[in-house]
């Protein structure tokens, strides 16, 4: 008896590919720089922190900042616990495939109805947000029907870009890091250094913002600052398929997303923090934009028209990375066959190998919420939160699932392992995501019943409808992909990479 040579450590992509039960279709024009690029920009703290400084700032004052190191470390270990999953599943979709694989088709519908729901919400949130940049860029007074014009108008900018293929979306996105870069770590820190007008203990400081209550309640309040910012590193597994050797590539990628998404937010939230001529006006509510006065005050007008071009730039990019994610997740509910029209969303464009429909829809159905919102404002606030408390759930599903898989006796087989600190690190993220999912949950206190429960009431509707869809047509039965397999696949990889050495009898 004598067992077989050694064996390489890790598979190749086909091979991996085959284990998991498909065909290597697309093509693997994707680097480490650039999947970190695209899961940056969807991260997009130049997104994160100038869509809400405002309201932020309004409803927890300066502390507010402290969110950012509170839910950067949390989802700092859901990434973790991601990072272990796509290794071992370097497949597209991210989500869906995760929860299929770690628990079950019924399960994994919905993940994934829950998470493309709430990402194609983000979609139109972003390019909402994006519009009153753009509006300031180019001189342009920003109303609700400027704001659709430019809203539609980013949407098809980012559309026509993804159907050039993935060499553009990767270009495209390394531009919006650079963007990014500059527009977050360069001007915050130029802001700091510079054009410094308030002392840091002003981090310390509530302004008044509890009123008669108390401040525990109003900091509770501006967890959005945070919680809106920290995703978009799982779009790093998204587009699995398309990265060359993303079992290593991609837990790295979404680890860095998340370090250096922190480390950006935070200089870019204190720079003008610290740099508000009037920081009392914003807090009080009474300055509602207080982002482009104040890099015209620091600037001059010549500057912040750059920056603000720097900006519209960052935002095109975070919707490019968003549509591409989410037409990623479609392809992959449609390649399982759990969808209506699944083989037209399955289909790869010959020239480009991009999902040319699922690119449709992603931008389709964004582009009608945009209208929604032209015809009553007070949906968008509302409408970002359910995007953040949709992805949430959809995270610790997956989260939960790995958990599961865990407590059967599943040890991750992909090259990126947290070893015997796996199990910690999840129990934590688990944790965390309740905490999140809870602060996300709390009603508003506006008086108005719709208003106050919309984030409740659209992820309700949004599951009774996938429910129903589900119980009713029942898609997972023409189904025929693997699922609930962890055990088996990281046996199988251990088996062909000789972690389980193989034995053999000499003649």
């Amino acid at each position: 008896m004598s067992q077989t040579p050694p064996q390489p450590t890790t598979l190749g992509d086909g091979e991996h590919l085959e284990v998991l039960g498909y065909d290597d279709t697309f093509q693997r024009s994707m680097s480490l720089w650039a999947n970190f690029a695209l899961g940056f920009t969807y991260l997009s703290p130049i997104v994160g922190v100038y869509s809400l400084f405002a309201l932020s700032l309004s409803v927890g004052g300066p502390p507010s900042i402290w969110w950012i190191f509170i839910v950067g470390a949390g989802q700092l270990l859901v990434a973790l616990v991601f990072g272990e999953v796509v290794s071992q599943y370097p497949i597209h979709g991210g989500i869906y495939p995760w929860a299929r694989r770690l628990w079950g088709r019924r399960y994994a519908w919905l993940a994934g109805w829950v998470y493309i729901w709430a990402m194609i919400v983000t979609v139109t949130a972003v390019a909402e947000y994006g519009a009153g940049f753009a509006a300031s860029l180019i001189g342009i007074e920003s109303n609700a029907t400027s704001n659709l014009l430019i809203t539609l108008a980013l949407l098809l900018l980012a559309l026509g870009i993804n159907f050039s293929g993935t060499k553009w979306l990767a270009r495209v996105a390394r531009i919006g890091l650079a963007a990014e870069l500059v527009g977050v770590i360069g001007l915050g820190l130029y802001l700091l250094i510079f054009q410094r007008r308030n002392d840091f203990s002003v981090f310390f400081d509530s302004m008044g913002v509890e009123g008669d209550g108390t401040y525990l309640a109003a900091f509770f309040g501006a967890a959005l600052a945070g919680l809106f910012l920290f995703y978009g590193f799982e779009a790093c597994g998204d587009v699995a398929e398309e990265v060359a050797q993303p079992a290593r590539r991609i837990p790295v990628a979404m680890i860095l997303t998340i370090l250096v998404g922190g480390v950006s937010a935070l200089f870019s939230f204190s720079g003008y923090v610290l740099a508000a001529p009037n920081l009392q006006d914003i807090v009080s509510g009474a300055d509602a934009d207080p982002i482009p006065s104040i890099l015209e005050a620091t600037l001059g007008p010549v500057g912040a028209k750059v920056f603000l071009a720097i900006t519209v730039t960052a935002f095109i990019s975070c919707v490019l990375s968003l549509q591409a994610a989410a037409s990623r997740l479609l392809f992959a509910f449609g390649r399982d066959g759990m969808l209506p029209g699944h083989r037209w969303l399955a289909k790869v464009s010959p020239r480009n190998k991009v999902p040319a429909n699922a690119l449709i829809v992603a931008c389709t159905i964004p582009a009608i919420i945009a209208v929604l919102v032209w015809i009553n404002a007070d949906l968008l606030v509302p409408v970002t939160a359910f995007a953040v408390l949709g992805i949430y759930v959809a995270f610790q599903m997956v989260v939960l699932g790995a958990l599961r898989q865990r407590v059967k006796g599943w040890r991750p087989a992909g090259p990126f392992s947290l070893g015997r600190a796996g199990f910690i690190v999840n129990v934590l993220a688990l944790a965390y995501g309740i905490f999140a999912m809870y602060l996300l949950a709390q009603p508003g206190a506006s008086g108005d019943f719709f208003t106050d429960w919309v984030v409740l009431i659209g992820l309700g509707v949004v599951a009774v409808t996938g429910l129903a869809y589900l119980l009713i047509a029942r898609p997972e039965r023409g189904s025929t992909a693997p699922e609930g397999d962890a055990i088996a696949v990281a046996d199988e990889i251990r088996r062909r990479t000789g972690a389980i050495p193989t034995v053999s009898r000499e003649s």
